[in-house]
Order: structure tokens, then C-alpha cells, then sequence
């Protein structure tokens, strides 16, 4: 059975719970969307929290807060960054909660967010919902981001492995940003999986994929959060094709996942849904060998249900 009830967190008066007695998630309204807390029940917090920026409301600077949150491709320095620091509705559906942020006014975009609950499992089911209230169409897609807490590493699995000269059609795209740095130590670049371990004394790091696996993990102190997200054929990505991004940084790591990019008519919506594990108990991560022995076992079961 599902809890859902209404709590304080982190200095914001009007947040939201849901429990399944396994799992607690929290949902702000104060700001936001954001969904600043997920984790095991009496655990500590996956996402991570931007200290001295959890509780603020108001203002007209984008703030990162935290948790997860919902964007929409490509970046750009003015759209991107529109403030969320205003108060969103939450509402409970019966068996999900949807959050609904304001009506962007410089762009007629609409984001809302539906929330289910796994009753006994440690599962979540997002799904990002981007609508276009506005009088023309708009070229974009549902961008959805975690940010995880310090001191985990991301995996991202590649495609399957062949052999030359059998297979000589390439398989995947790896993308980099200009600030990449591809001989950084936090790198782990395997024969069937990148690894980037975050660090509180590391700077900016990311790269873009497009994979055939749709799915990404994080483990982090013995909990591994994993995120499968959806296969769209023949599809346009931003980002020169990535379907999926890691982002790290001094104070966090971003798992991202990227919906198709196209035109979005007026009146018309495109969504993007993520389902979120948790595992328990899940020993360090340090190699290939590591993640075949200790992750794939739990990974396997729930991307092929």
C-alpha cells in the first residue's frame, strides 16, 4: 500500500510523500517540479541536496537545488534556465500523483509531471510530460535529469560487443562537451561499459551516448538507483543522437535521459516516462568484472519484465 501525505522538508513547508514502506520519495510544491528525495525508508537521500539552496523560494535566478528535475532539449542559456522557484500543484490521482508546473510565459510550455508507486516494490514509474499551450509549434523534447548525491559511480552500458571483420557498421555514439577531459581519472572507459566516478574535488565533466541497452545506474555506499528509460526507433536525439548524458561536477553527478526531438503543435504534448529501481546492500564498484558480478544479476530481471 502507498502513503501519500503532506510534510516539511528541508526548510519548505509544502511538500509531498509517498511510501510504499519500502521506498519514500518526496515532492515539492513550494518550487519546483522537483522530486528532491528518494531513497530507502530511514536511508539516506540518493539525490542529491544543494545546501544552501534547499528551502528558498522566489527570485528570478535559475537554482539547481537538487533532486530530480525536468528540462527540455536543446540547452539553451535563456529557455533552459527559466526560474521554477515559483509554486507548483500537486494532485493525487488515485494511483499516481501529477505535478503541474505554471505555464512558462516566454515559451507557452507547460511541464507536468505523473508519479506512480510500485505498492511493495522499490520502484517508481516517472513519466515527464512537456505541453504546448502556446500559438505555434515548437522543436524540443522532454530532457529528465537526476542528480545524485557525492561519491557514487555512474555506469552506462554499451551496445554488445562483436567482432572485425564480421561487424564493421558502427554501433553507438559517444559525444563530448569542450570542457571533457577523456584522460580524467574518474574515468573508466571498459569494453562493455563507461564508468564516472563522482568526486567532491573534481571538475566538470560530461559525455553523450546513444546505447542500445536503455538504462543507467548509479552506486553509491551500498544502493545501486538505476533508471530504465524508453527505445524509440528511427528517432532524431539532440545532442548529436544521445539518448543519454552524465554530467559531474565538484557537488554531484546527473544521470540524464533524453526523449526524440520534434516539432510539438499547439495543443499538443510529448512525453518521456522512466521507471526508477532501488537495490540494497550492492558491494563497491570498481571494474568490469565488478558490475558482470554484482550489478548485472540485479539489472537483468527488470529490464527484461
Amino acid at each position: 500500500m502507498v502513503e501519500f501525505k503532506k510534510v516539511a522538508f528541508g526548510g519548505w513547508p509544502n511538500c509531498y510523500q509517498l511510501s510504499n514502506g519500502k521506498v519514500e520519495l518526496v515532492i515539492t510544491s513550494d518550487v519546483g517540479p522537483r522530486l528532491i528525495h528518494f531513497g530507502f525508508v530511514g536511508g539516506p537521500n540518493q539525490f542529491c541536496e544543494v545546501e544552501d539552496l534547499i528551502g528558498k523560494t522566489g527570485g528570478d535566478e535559475w537554482r539547481i537545488y537538487g533532486g530530480h528535475r525536468f528540462w527540455y532539449s536543446p540547452e539553451d542559456q535563456v529557455r533552459t534556465y527559466y526560474p521554477d522557484n515559483s509554486p507548483i500543484t500537486v494532485e493525487d490521482k488515485g494511483d499516481f500523483i501529477q505535478v503541474t508546473q505554471p505555464v512558462e510565459p516566454t515559451t507557452g510550455l507547460q511541464k507536468q509531471i505523473d508519479i506512480r508507486m510500485d505498492a511493495a516494490e522499490a520502484q517508481v514509474t516517472v513519466t515527464h510530460r512537456l505541453i504546448n499551450t502556446g500559438l505555434f509549434a515548437l522543436e524540443t523534447g522532454p530532457w529528465a535529469l537526476s542528480v545524485m548525491a557525492t561519491g557514487g559511480v555512474a555506469i552506462l552500458p554499451l551496445p554488445p560487443r562483436g567482432t572485425h571483420p564480421e561487424d564493421l557498421q558502427p554501433v553507438n555514439t559517444l559525444v563530448q562537451w569542450a570542457y571533457n577531459d577523456l584522460s580524467d581519472p574518474r574515468w573508466t572507459w571498459g569494453k562493455k561499459f563507461i564508468m564516472l566516478r563522482q568526486d567532491v574535488n573534481g571538475a566538470p565533466q560530461k559525455i553523450g551516448a546513444s546505447t542500445t541497452e536503455h538504462w543507467i545506474a548509479y552506486v553509491n555506499d551500498g544502493t545501486m538507483f538505476v533508471k530504465q528509460y524508453p527505445k524509440h526507433e528511427n528517432a532524431t536525439y539532440p545532442d548529436f543522437g544521445s539518448q543519454i548524458e552524465l554530467y559531474s561536477c565538484d557537488f554531484m553527478l546527473e544521470l540524464e535521459t533524453l526523449a526524440p526531438i520534434g516539432l510539438i503543435e499547439p495543443g499538443a504534448t510529448a512525453e518521456h516516462t522512466e521507471v526508477w529501481n532501488l537495490f540494497a546492500d550492492v558491494p563497491a564498484v570498481d571494474s568490469e568484472a565488478d558490475i558482470e558480478a554484482h550489478v548485472l544479476p540485479l539489472i537483468k530481471p527488470i529490464v527484461s519484465a
